[in-house]
Parts: C-alpha cells; sequence; structure tokens
C-alpha cells in the first residue's frame, strides 16, 4: 500500500492499494470517531459495493445510512444535491457525523459539495472507484454540481478527511472509463514531467497502477498545497479542460469527461505547434499516447456551440479568458487571450470546424 500525505486547509492522507473497502469501516472509526455517517453513491456502484463498504462501516460501531442516486452526469444538479441534504437531514446526520463518497467524480463532487453545506459544513471521506477519481477528482477539495449553462458552476472548496483507493475496484470499470482514467494521468505528465511521460510510453498503466495513482496524487498534492483556492498555480491542471468541457457541454454530457479532456489536450497542443509555441513532436506524441488509450483527438461539434460552452468556463475571467499551453512534454505555461480570440485557437487546434453533431468515438 502507499500513502500520500496532503497539508491544507485540512490535513489528510490518501491511500493506494488493495482491500481497502473492507477495511474502510475500521480506518474512519479510528480517525474520525463519528457515531452515524451517510453513505453517498450512485445505483450502479451501489449494487457492485455498497454492501461491502456498508458492513465495514456497520461493523465498526458506526450508524450507516444509505443515499442512491441514478449513475451518470446527468444527475449531478442541484434537484439531486437537495434530495442528498434532505437525505441528511432525515437521517438526524450531525455535524460530528460526515459523509462517505463512494464511487466516481460525480459521486464525489456531489456528496463533497452536501458536506461543504450541510449544517454550514461536516467531514466527509472520500472512496473513489475509478481511475479518474483516484487520480484526480477524490483529491483536492474541489466539489460541485453542473448548471444548465455549465459544468460545475455552483459548489465549494472542501478538503476530506480521508481518501480510500481500493484498486481492486478499477476490475469491474468499463473499459470507456478506464480510459478517462488514463487521459488524466496523461495530463499530469503534460504539464510536470517529461520522464513520467516517457515511462507511460514505455510501461502499460495498468502494469504499474499503484505507482501511477501515487505519482499523479503527488502532483496534485504540491499544485494544492500551493494554491489550494486555485487562484494561481493550480490552473495548470486544467490542461485540455477549457476546450473539453466546452465539447462535453455540447454533447449534452454524452461525451465523457475523460474523452473531454483527451480531445481538448490534443487541440490546445495542435493550437500550440502551429502557432510555433511547441514542436510538432509534443502533439505527435501526445496523440499517439492517447490513441493508445482509445481516447479520442479529435471532435465534430460546430464551432457555435463550443465558443458558447467555452465562455461559461470558470477560467473566464472578464473579458478575457485562460489557456494552459504546452512549450514541450512536462512543461507548460499560462496565456490570457480576449474571449473573441477562442474560435481562433479552436480553428488552429482542428476543432469548431464541422457541422454535425455527435459523439466522437
Amino acid at each position: 500500500m502507499k500513502a500520500v500525505h496532503i497539508d491544507a486547509s485540512r490535513s489528510y492522507d490518501v491511500l493506494i492499494g488493495g482491500g481497502l473497502l473492507s477495511e474502510a469501516g475500521a480506518r474512519v472509526r479510528d480517525l474520525l470517531h463519528p457515531a452515524a455517517c451517510m453513505l453517498a453513491a450512485d445505483d450502479r456502484v451501489f449494487a457492485l459495493y455498497g454492501g461491502k463498504v456498508r458492513s465495514s462501516l456497520e461493523s465498526a460501531g458506526i450508524r450507516t445510512e444509505v443515499w442512491t442516486f441514478p449513475h451518470g452526469e446527468a444527475s449531478k444538479t442541484l434537484a439531486t444535491y437537495g434530495e442528498l441534504l434532505e437525505a441528511m437531514c432525515a437521517a438526524r446526520i450531525t455535524r460530528t457525523d460526515l459523509v462517505v463518497a463512494l464511487g466516481g467524480g460525480v459521486t464525489g463532487d456531489m456528496a463533497g459539495f452536501a458536506a461543504a453545506t450541510y449544517q454550514r459544513g461536516i467531514r466527509f471521506v472520500q472512496i473513489p472507484t475509478t481511475l479518474l477519481a483516484m487520480v484526480d477528482s477524490s483529491v483536492g477539495g474541489k466539489t460541485a454540481v453542473d448548471l444548465t449553462h455549465g459544468k460545475n458552476m455552483a459548489g465549494a472548496f472542501c478538503q476530506p478527511s480521508l481518501v480510500l483507493c481500493d484498486i481492486e475496484t478499477l476490475s469491474t470499470l468499463p473499459p470507456e472509463e478506464y480510459a478517462c482514467g488514463c487521459a488524466e494521468i496523461i495530463k499530469y505528465a503534460m504539464i510536470s514531467s517529461a520522464g513520467f511521460f516517457d515511462s507511460l510510453e514505455r510501461t502499460p498503466i495498468s502494469e504499474q497502477t499503484e505507482e501511477v495513482i501515487a505519482r499523479c496524487v503527488e502532483i496534485k498534492r504540491d499544485y494544492v498545497m500551493k494554491d489550494e483556492f486555485d487562484t494561481g498555480e493550480r490552473i495548470f491542471l486544467n490542461f485540455g479542460h477549457t476546450f473539453g468541457h466546452a465539447i462535453e457541454s455540447a454533447s449534452g454530457f454524452a461525451v465523457l469527461h475523460g474523452e473531454g479532456v483527451a480531445m481538448g489536450m490534443a487541440a490546445i497542443t495542435r493550437a500550440a505547434v502551429r502557432r510555433g509555441i511547441c514542436p510538432p513532436e509534443t502533439a505527435e506524441r501526445l496523440c499517439a499516447l492517447l490513441e493508445k488509450y482509445h481516447l479520442p483527438t479529435e471532435t465534430g461539434y460546430s464551432a457555435e456551440e463550443l465558443v458558447s460552452a467555452a465562455l461559461s468556463d470558470k477560467k473566464a475571467q472578464g473579458e478575457t479568458i485562460r489557456l494552459v499551453l504546452p512549450r514541450r512534454i512536462g512543461e507548460c505555461f499560462v496565456e490570457r487571450i480576449r474571449k473573441e480570440e477562442i474560435p481562433d485557437w479552436m480553428a488552429d487546434g482542428g476543432i469548431g470546424k464541422a457541422e454535425g453533431k455527435g459523439r466522437t468515438e
């Protein structure tokens, strides 16, 4: 088992290894001493792992209430978040109790937001069951739900008290969900380490799972500890996300988050090559590695759809928006551009030209 410690407004450990679902109750009890918890999971994840986690928590003497919701990004709404808050009230969850988020990024984001706002804030534990959530969304304290006009537009910063990454849950991930986690892993290598990128080219992620997850968490930890509330350097973690979120929104979230990030990274890197910011080899190697994990590098949504969605991005500030651009593999920088320049950047990246809609396979 590997452990990564994070010192933020709340200090906590991220544990990575096998068998952690069965140990969840004892670890939560010994660290946090709650009388009760609300176990939140989508219907699909609860069917797979909810019984095991609930049994572990109850065996540790923690009264465990359960709340489930329909799986998928379409459920990550203010309405569903409100249902969770009402369930917590009905279960008489108190400020000394906690929320346990079991699942992927949708569950973690929504349950974390509920924890941040219920009775002005209670503790929560992340138990991510997807590769993407393990390497990214379960760590760092960003919690949110989507609004009609944009992804993650209502939320709060709320660090978890503990993160348990049981890598045995990855065996039940659909291939496309596993690939989405690979997209975020490739993102970490692109922004921080040519050596890490080289290792991903040489050795399949599946053959170095614990090491790769720990490396990504360490990279994110360093950014979070420098810039917990996302006012400066943490923007680098959004490499590929400005265009990626626009693609997700334009698709009505039929495009998965990791797929959108993959297309966004490829597009912004192609644009950087076209503008002489980075060498062609950077885009070639990035796209080859994305394709190795069956991730898309092209999209066919119209420019109008994508520009409108990009302008709603949280990184927009006044009449400008920040783009994370690659100089080379392992090194990026931030450039602020005027909003009216977005169509040109998209065109240079080879996206937003086609009139047809639909998910890129």
